[in-house]
């Protein structure tokens, strides 16, 4: 039954990494603003394209793409990169039609940024592909779905090698066999050293959305800030191994132990300085806390882990009455740190009560805390046995709280590895409404003699512009020797209003109109191309 209750803890844990949101969607930083903006119809072409993110972005080799009406590159050499300012040069001399830009770019938290938007030189056309497809392609769902694994095992990795070593080296009776937990403790070091292999590795293709085996992009991921990082904790690793052996076997001296706590402190670092800690508004604070949440996790975790696999069934009476108290009080400690580190965390990364409810950071946020709390009402429940001395004398029931708790946090676990992969409330929250679309409305709408490419901007209460474009059954344009069109707020009583029309081409009319009012506007349109043959569309407009 208690081994049932974990394993459906992990089940679940696993279920909740597999239903993660996707990768690409969870990209940290987003594009505020473009020249040319969204949608736009230029009479001239520009000669450059300005792309502005919410925070500075670093370059994926010919990942800016500005595709021409005729499907050929538009841009013209490498993009250049000004923090959160990007640019790159385009052709002025390629034809009229409807452009589209294309960008992958890296933010400052190590995660891909791609996208894309539309603008039109002349008059809007069919929009072009790009042939080239990995601007805007998303990542797999093989890597979606493998990143927050790997980061998982190194978390559980982590688990497994503070516990036994800890309580090897403080609590650990002299006459019990030391083999299993030192067995456990390398096993953890070796998963955090896969894990870390494994993002490094992993890191690249997520990136560029690019191949598993680009050694370039594999050159430019270890010159990063997250190459870096996963660099030192192999380091820290490899250093580590040697100075655990004298300390899990129990000839370790104090100058072994404090050495190795240092080491301890600088690998614990390097999770917070590859993710989102290192790109907050506070990185100083919100690196030292994510450090101190993954330290209380490995210590309360690690701890559980050690009590429920070897001192419950191994350790007798005397030596539990002497044990539990002190773990009990290791445990009150690494949860308290937990709790406000977690707490930090989250103001800094939620920011408003509005970010909390109304974004998927936030609301995971929410299922780790009603985990958490369930999870505090177990060990609260530990910690009374162990205060009223029955846990030494029948550690059943103990045993069994302990695998309550292991089975809850898996799942808290498994959700923290799944936060990495998603963009952070408050940046979620921030950019909500803004980015590369326009306020402008836009609609295509068909007729029975072919279709009306409808741009109001900015929709919005006072003075607005309206284009219209025509365009046959084949979509090319179409002569229109007449236009005519009217607007109105039904919902406010305001009867419908002419649009003055002025044709500029045979398929491209515009006019000016006065909106007093916001609500569902009403826009007909009438376009005449013979004197038989004419068609009325009708568009519902936002307008606020």
């Amino acid at each position: 039954m208690k081994r049932a209750a974990v394993f459906a803890g992990l089940v679940a844990g696993w279920l909740a990494l597999l239903l993660a949101p996707a990768a690409p969607a969870s990209a940290h930083a987003v594009l505020e603003a473009s020249t040319p903006p969204p949608n736009a119809v230029l009479a001239t072409a520009p000669s450059e394209v300005v792309l502005t993110f919410s925070e500075a972005v670093r370059q994926v080799p010919d990942k800016i793409r500005v595709i021409a009406p005729d499907g050929s590159r538009a841009d013209t050499g490498q993009a250049t990169f000004s923090g959160a300012v990007v640019s790159v040069a385009v052709d002025p001399a390629k034809p009229t039609g409807t452009y589209l830009v294309t960008y992958r770019v890296i933010s400052a938290d190590s995660h891909p940024v791609a996208g894309g938007y539309t603008y039109s030189v002349g008059a809007p056309s069919t929009p072009p592909s790009d042939a080239g497809g990995t601007a805007q392609a998303e990542t797999s769902r093989l890597l979606a779905v493998t990143i927050p694994i790997v980061k998982y095992i190194g978390y559980g990795g982590l688990v497994l090698l503070v516990g036994p070593t800890l309580v090897l080296a403080l609590l650990w009776p002299h006459r019990l066999s030391r083999s299993g937990p030192t067995r456990l403790a390398y096993a953890g070091l070796g998963l955090i050293a896969f894990s870390t292999v494994a993002e490094l590795w992993l890191q690249a293709p997520y990136t560029t959305g690019g191949s598993y085996f680009d050694a370039g992009a594999m050159r430019d991921v270890l010159a990063s800030q997250f190459g870096t990082t996963h660099l030192v904790r192999l380091a820290v690793l490899i250093a580590g191994a040697f100075l655990l052996r004298p300390v899990l076997s129990g000839r370790g001296g104090t100058a072994d132990r404090a050495l190795l706590a240092i080491l301890a402190i600088v690998g614990l670092a390097t999770w917070p300085l590859s993710g989102h800690p290192s790109a907050s508004p506070v990185p100083s604070v919100s690196v030292v806390v994510d450090a101190t949440h993954l330290a209380g996790m490995a210590v309360w975790l690690g701890g559980l882990v050690m009590l429920v696999g070897f001192l419950l069934p191994q350790a007798d009476e005397r030596e539990l009455g002497a044990i539990l108290p002190v773990w009990s009080r290791w445990a009150a400690l690494a949860v308290a740190g937990l709790f406000l580190a977690g707490t930090i965390q989250a103001l800094i990364e939620v920011s408003t009560v509005s970010a909390l409810f109304g974004t998927t950071y936030g609301r995971v946020i929410i299922v780790k805390i009603v985990l958490f709390s369930a999870v505090i009402a177990v060990a609260a429940y530990s910690r009374r046995l162990v205060r009223n001395r029955v846990a030494a004398s029948r550690p059943f029931p103990l045993r069994r709280a302990i695998w309550a708790e292991l089975g809850i946090t898996a799942v808290v676990l498994a959700l923290s590895a799944s936060l990495v992969q998603i963009t952070p409330a408050r940046t979620a929250e921030a950019n909500a409404g803004t980015g590369p679309v326009s306020t402008t409305f836009s609609q295509l709408i068909s007729s029975p003699i072919g279709s009306l490419q409808v741009d109001i901007d900015p929709a919005g209460v006072g003075n607005n512009s309206v284009h219209l474009y025509a365009y046959d059954a084949q979509n090319k344009p179409q002569r229109v020797v007449e236009w005519r069109g009217t607007a109105a707020l039904p919902s406010a009583g305001i009867e419908p209003l002419e649009i003055p029309l002025l044709p500029f081409t045979d398929n491209h009319a515009a006019g000016e109109i006065n909106l007093p009012a916001a609500g569902q506007w009403e826009l007909r349109f009438t376009v005449r191309i013979s004197d038989i043959d004419q068609a009325t569309v009708t568009a519902t407009v936002p307008v606020k």
